[in-house]
């Protein structure tokens, strides 16, 4: 478990500290980091949900709660502060699209 935590907290540093090179960007370059939870094109293989395809609203409403802190998570609060709402809805619609 100690590892597992760990792990995820690597991942976490890692992607907070490569999204102020990802400001203003587009939905598909924002999903690059998403890619470490929930796999390649949006397609999990462990714990965190897969996003491909996705609502684009739902999404865009659960990444806006993580980032007021409204909706609990470990690590996903913490990322979603680092985009601006323009940006949460990019990235929920490059996985809406996905199909």
């Amino acid at each position: 478990m100690k590892r597992k935590l760990l792990a995820l907290t690597v991942i976490a540093t890692t992607m907070v500290a490569s999204q102020a090179a990802l400001a203003g960007a587009d939905g598909d370059t924002i999903a690059y980091t998403c890619n470490g939870c929930h796999g390649t094109d949006g397609v999990s293989k462990g714990a965190a949900p897969s996003l491909k395809g996705m609502p684009a609203d739902y999404h865009t409403k659960a990444l806006k709660a993580f980032k007021a802190g409204s909706r609990p998570s470990t690590i996903m609060g913490r990322i979603a502060k680092g985009y601006d709402d323009k940006e949460l809805e990019a990235v929920a619609k490059y996985y809406e699209a996905l199909k």
